[in-house]
Formats: structure tokens, C-alpha cells, sequence
């Protein structure tokens, strides 16, 4: 079992392993998919670079950074979080599962929904869900239908299946090889799975007026269902936080001056709080949530 485990390999999730691991701590950082910080061609705003620096570079020489200490960095889909015991949380990902004492959450934050698919936003909290975790139990023995094509669709998908009576994944428009690949797996694992049905026409509309009552493709076809539930990319911060019962304002983790949430054990840092988006930012609550982690993980021994 790890002393902590940090989802998120940026600015924020890197510093917070750099102080929990300098504590003697075990660390592990989990992370998947291209970050924000990549994409920034040139940062010239951050202290020690005279010439500036490429957010890609900053990136990957954080992570060599921490490897360099003798952090464990592992490029893992994180597709849910759990309570395991009264101490500790499990976290499934691609590579398998994990449990630690203290949990940090630097994931960033993104609410992705699926571009010009009318009525999404109006059926929030009516029938559309970002979350099978918190709202999957109103929808025992009815139909619903996931958009999202990657492994934390089918993850979402699964949890659903245990309780409805069809799911249906839509890939709106994307390929579905690699979603129908890792389908057939679960089924042979899982009889829930059976349920499972994948469809990869492009989304248009989801159908209903106080409440879901389908989705219409753009062939003009409908697909009736009683919940839509989103599940785009790779899991955020708000969705974790919601699959742990943390607080949140909008998509943003709520915490303290020592970056806790409202779970014993469990911080967040960086973007995923919303607030400054800058890599200054990111480092000063990733140090002070290792630091809180480090305090956490000595009160238990």
C-alpha cells in the first residue's frame, strides 16, 4: 500500500510528490493524456527562466524531476476512486488497482460535453448525469445511454449495467475499435456486461422537455432511453469528487488552507480548485497539499 498517491503529473500534482516524497513517504503519481501545461508554446511569466520556457518542457522536466527523487510516475487511466477502509482509498486505472492512506487530486478540471448536441446543457439534473456513481440508482430497470468512447465510458457504462436494463454507448461520431475491444473483455468478466450495446453515430440532440426521453442521431433517427449519461475523455477532478462525496463549487474541488476537502485524508490542488490558472499557482498548493498529505499519513501511524 502507498502512503499517498497523486492523480495528476503537472505543476501542482508533480510538487505536492516532490515534499510528500522528500518526507520519506511512498509515493505514487498516476496520470494519463496530454496536459494543459503541454500545449503552452512559450511561458515567460515564471520565476527562473530569463529566456522563458516551453510548457511542454516544464512538464516533462517535472516529471524527470520526481523519478529523479525516486517518485513512482506511471502513465495510468484513472477510472474510479473508492473507499477501501477506514484509512484508506482504492484507485482502479488501466494498470491495475492501488490503495493508499492519503489521496491528492491534481488532475485539472474539465467538464467536456459533446459539441452541438442540443438540450444537453437544459437536461442537466433532468435526465443528463456526469456521474453513473451519484445518479445511476434512479435508473434501475430503465435504458440509458453513455456518450464517451474511451475506457471511462465503458467504466461508467459497467457500473450502469448493474442496474439498468440497457445501456447503450455512443461514441458521437468516433471510432469505436478500441471501446469494442475493451467491451468484449469485460464481458467475458462481467455477466452485467452483456447489456452493453455500442453505437458511433454522431449525436444531435437529446430528446425531452422536464425530463430525458432519448437522443436523436443525425440521420434523423431516435434512440429512446431515460438518462444520458456523459463520460467524454479521461475522468476530471469533479468527477472523482463526486464519486467520493466532496464538495464542490461548479466544477471546482472546495478545500482549506491546507488544500483538504470535506473526506478525511483527501486534497486537491491546483486548477482542479479553480481560482488563478497559473503554473505559480499550481506549485504553491501542490507543496502545501504534500505537506498536509505528509501530516496526515504520520497522525495514522
Amino acid at each position: 500500500m502507498y502512503d499517498v498517491i497523486i492523480i495528476g503529473a503537472g505543476p501542482a500534482g508533480i510538487s505536492s510528490a516532490l515534499y510528500a516524497k522528500r518526507a520519506n513517504l511512498n509515493v505514487l503519481v498516476l496520470y494519463h493524456g496530454e496536459s494543459q501545461l503541454e500545449k503552452a508554446v512559450q511561458i515567460d511569466n515564471y520565476y527562473g527562466f530569463s529566456q522563458g520556457i516551453s510548457g511542454a518542457d516544464l512538464y516533462h522536466n517535472g516529471i524527470q524531476q520526481a523519478k529523479n527523487l525516486g517518485v513512482e510516475v506511471l502513465d495510468s487511466e484513472v477510472t474510479n476512486i473508492q473507499i477501501a477502509t477506514e484509512k484508506s482509498y482504492l484507485i482502479s486505472a488501466s494498470s491495475g488497482e492501488y490503495e493508499c492512506a492519503a489521496l491528492i487530486i491534481a488532475t485539472g478540471n474539465k467538464k467536456l460535453r459533446p459539441l452541438g448536441v442540443k438540450n444537453l446543457s437544459e437536461l442537466e439534473g433532468k435526465g443528463v448525469s456526469y456521474c453513473a456513481v451519484c445518479d445511476g440508482f434512479f435508473y434501475r430497470k430503465k435504458a440509458v445511454a453513455v456518450i464517451g468512447n474511451q475506457r471511462y465510458a465503458l467504466e461508467e457504462a459497467l457500473h450502469l449495467a448493474n442496474m439498468a436494463s440497457a445501456v447503450t454507448i455512443l461514441t458521437d461520431g468516433k471510432p469505436s475499435a478500441p471501446l469494442l475491444q475493451l467491451l468484449e473483455e469485460a464481458k467475458k468478466a462481467f455477466p452485467a456486461a452483456q447489456k452493453i450495446a455500442v453505437d458511433e453515430r454522431k449525436v444531435t440532440e437529446v430528446q425531452g422537455s422536464n425530463k430525458v426521453s432519448g437522443v436523436a442521431f443525425a440521420d434523423g433517427t431516435p434512440l429512446a432511453c431515460d438518462g444520458v449519461f456523459v463520460a467524454l475523455g479521461s475522468a476530471g477532478g469533479a468527477d472523482f469528487a463526486k464519486k467520493l462525496g466532496l464538495s464542490l463549487s461548479g466544477d471546482s474541488i472546495t478545500v482549506d488552507e491546507k488544500m483538504a476537502t470535506n473526506a478525511r485524508g483527501v486534497f486537491a490542488c491546483g486548477n482542479v480548485n479553480g481560482g488563478l490558472l497559473q503554473v505559480c499557482k499550481a506549485v504553491y498548493e501542490g507543496g502545501v497539499a504534500g505537506l498536509s498529505a505528509v501530516e496526515y499519513v504520520r497522525s495514522l501511524r
